[in-house]
């Protein structure tokens, strides 16, 4: 009897691939998302704009939509809703990281453009997606120069979390072509 692809999947060889895999992509989201970041600041002081609202709004709205409370009041109220809307960015950053880091472990070697293009793509969907569908923003309304202003830091990402998954993930791959 033939086994299943799940069962294949999951054959011991490649559970002795998951923990790498997982723990590349969460090194290579952290690093994607640095680089998000660098850039999203970089733009910041060279424009003079100011910063986006939008991570403290999705926090307001996540804790609506669960029924929680935000503890505190005031600044002190604002400053734990600012850390929480940062902190998303990390989770959603090095959470997108170790999809891709589980998908290398399972066989999934596609070339750095490729890569590169799915964790942009994964990035902006991932991060976009549920802020609209909150409520928080409204990406039909956007101007030319908002869509610039998203999709080049999420375009940073994407090369930073495909470049340092590829290079980690070659060291552990069993069918490593360097």
């Amino acid at each position: 009897m033939k086994s299943s692809r799940i069962d294949r999947l999951w054959s011991p060889a490649h559970r002795q691939q998951v923990w790498p895999g997982l723990l590349s992509g969460a090194a290579a989201g952290a690093a994607g998302t640095t680089a998000l970041n660098v850039i999203t600041y970089l733009d910041i002081a060279l424009r003079g704009r100011p910063t986006s609202s939008t991570p403290e709004r999705t926090v307001e709205a996540m804790a609506r939509l669960f029924g929680l409370t935000v503890p505190g009041s005031g600044d002190t109220l604002a400053n734990r809703i600012s850390g929480l809307g940062a902190l998303t960015g990390y989770a959603a950053g090095i959470g997108m990281g170790m999809v891709l880091g589980l998908a290398y472990a399972l066989g999934w070697r596609p070339r750095l453009l490729i890569a590169t293009l799915v964790a942009s793509a994964l990035a902006l969907i991932g991060t976009n997606g549920p802020m609209t569908v909150l409520g928080v923003t409204d990406p039909t309304t956007w101007s030319l120069v908002d869509w610039i202003s998203d999709v080049i830091p999420h375009l940073g990402y994407g090369i930073v979390t495909a470049v340092v998954l590829h290079y980690l993930c070659r060291q552990w791959s069993p069918v490593s072509r360097h």
